[in-house]
């Protein structure tokens, strides 16, 4: 075999992921939020895209704002303007802002002087002090209407007046002003505050603190028993123990048996109160006050205060019933953003362009905006075809409930309607489906099968996890079911599974074991 140099020609197939590719596979997994972000950034990035909604034309809003956008654009590649130029016209833009705010604000204050006493709202109609109204001294101003009912009613807004919220960081630094004076315990102080979360531990060890600060571990030992003094009681604990020992101190309840108990809170978890009662040195109706008191202590005492905003969870898909016993499933139009491709536009400014560069801006922006528009149509038309054919292979658990989930995975939906795994698994994450049973995450309706124990259709594990919550809720203190008894249940009923992958089911739901079960219901018919 002669090794020499030679050209040989071949012809394969192979897959290019094209950026138009990459848009398509990414808009098709974002959240109906973040699909809306990025639709926002490329209405600013591209003069060539409207909203749907804002008039059409070259006399319309959008005409206007994309030719002013892409005539500043065409212009900076025609100058070949250095790099600063852009810097420049932002700081230009920055002072002529400065300056109508300037105008604005002596206008206000002129305005403020000349009349004064008609500021307020319940002055609206009444004379002015001094007198009857003037030429130069109106009965009534125009700031007056704002709020009182008055000509400026479309801009009144009372959600305006709510006051923000105080988080837990403002309301210690707010004590931390007030308990100390020094500067080096304030700036401690204000360090520690920071390490707090929003449960109201300490997640740092004071160690690292004082070697960050380069201060004395004393100190900032110091420091942190002030803020343990703070509103509220149990605020800046460093373990679940230490958070109730400080709210038991501020009610003057903390005692050498009550030490030994929070001492000991794994036991009490157990409800082994036996151990409890010999470690403690106490009987048993002074073991049921003790814990009695530490249910009423509050363990996350930080949660109180300024709590994040809850975004409410928005459908993708709502499914409906039908008149004729079907189901109805159809896109939620308002998480569907709606841009347009400005053609008119376009051919307009493209008879203006001076050379190469220009165009092939234009090109860009255009091919960037017809892409956008179909890969945000394609995008629909996918997620209605999968939640259809999810609602098709999950009808029994609409009608029925979620003892009827069948079993469901990304194949048997991408064979059915002839689409890749890959699709189907980017088309459900973050996507929410809403059914007259509750809205649900498209993921949740995938579920892993358990065979039958009598060769019939296999059960969905999510349906054998409701099982098994049912049984245990309906056991009685004399009756508590433990897993081998769970695992006989659920074979007379055909199902076939194992004892471990019933534990491993009870515990994902946080159900604990059988012992504690029958512990726990013990102590509550005896408290009852």
């Amino acid at each position: 075999m002669s090794l020499s140099p030679r050209l040989e020609f071949r012809q394969t197939q192979s897959l290019v992921m094209t950026p138009q590719l990459m848009q398509a596979i990414k808009l098709l997994q974002l959240s109906n939020l973040d699909l809306v972000a990025y639709v926002e950034a490329e209405l600013e990035r591209n003069p060539l895209l409207e909203r749907q909604s804002e008039p059409e034309g070259e006399g319309g809003a959008a005409g206007e704002r994309a030719e002013s956008v892409l005539e500043v654009a065409v212009h900076e590649t025609h100058e070949a303007a250095p790099e600063g130029h852009g810097a420049e016209r932002e700081a230009q833009a920055a002072d002529w802002l400065e300056d109508r705010l300037d105008s604005s604000r002596s206008a206000i204050e002129d305005r403020l002087d000349t009349g004064l006493e008609n500021v307020f709202p319940d002055d609206v109609g009444r004379e002015p002090v001094g007198g009857a109204p003037g030429a130069d001294a109106p009965a009534y101003s125009e700031w007056a209407g704002v709020g009182g009912g008055g000509r400026d009613e479309e801009g009144y807004n009372l959600e305006s007046f709510v006051p923000a919220e105080t988080s837990l960081a403002d309301h210690l630094a707010g004590q931390l002003t007030m308990a100390l004076t020094d500067p080096v315990d304030r700036l401690i102080g204000h360090h520690l505050i920071d390490l707090i979360d929003e449960a109201g531990y300490l997640t740092s060890d004071l160690a690292s603190v004082a070697e960050k600060l380069g201060a004395p571990p004393a100190r900032v030992e110091a420091v942190l028993s002030t803020i343990h003094g703070f509103d509220p009681p149990g605020i800046g604990a460093r373990s679940l123990a230490e958070c109730l020992a400080l709210q038991l101190k501020e009610r003057n309840r903390f005692d050498p048996a009550m030490a030994a108990l929070l001492s000991h809170l794994d036991l009490l978890a157990r409800r082994e109160f036996n151990a409890l009662r010999r470690l403690c040195g106490v009987d048993e109706e002074d073991l049921a006050e003790m814990v009695g008191e530490v249910r009423r202590l509050n363990p996350k005492p930080g949660l109180a205060f300024g709590s994040g905003v809850i975004q409410p969870v928005v459908p993708d898909v709502f499914v409906r019933p039908a008149t004729d016993g079907s189901w109805h499933v159809e896109l939620n139009s308002d998480t569907l953003p709606r841009v347009l491709v400005n053609q008119a536009y376009y051919s307009k400014v493209s008879k203006t362009t001076r050379n190469d560069r220009e165009k092939a801006f234009l090109t860009d922006c255009m091919q960037t905006a017809t892409w956008l528009t179909r890969s945000l149509d394609q995008r629909a038309r996918t997620i209605l075809k999968v939640a259809i054919e999810i609602v098709r292979q999950q009808d029994a658990f609409l009608t029925l409930g979620v003892q009827h989930l069948r079993p469901l995975n990304l194949r048997m939906v991408a064979d059915a309607i002839g689409m890749h795994e890959s699709t189907v698994s980017r088309v459900t994450s973050n996507k929410y489906m809403a059914t007259p049973r509750g809205i649900f995450e498209m993921k949740y309706f995938f579920s892993s099968s358990i065979s039958s124990s009598d060769g019939g259709e296999a059960h969905s594990a999510e349906s054998v996890r409701f099982r098994i919550k049912q049984m245990i809720d309906a056991e009685t203190p004399a009756d508590v079911l433990s897993d081998d008894t769970l695992v006989q249940r659920l074979r007379e009923s055909g199902i076939d599974i194992a004892r471990r992958t019933v534990a491993k089911y009870r515990e994902a739901m946080r159900i604990p074991s059988s012992v504690q079960r029958r512990r726990e219901k013990q102590a509550a018919a005896a408290g009852g």
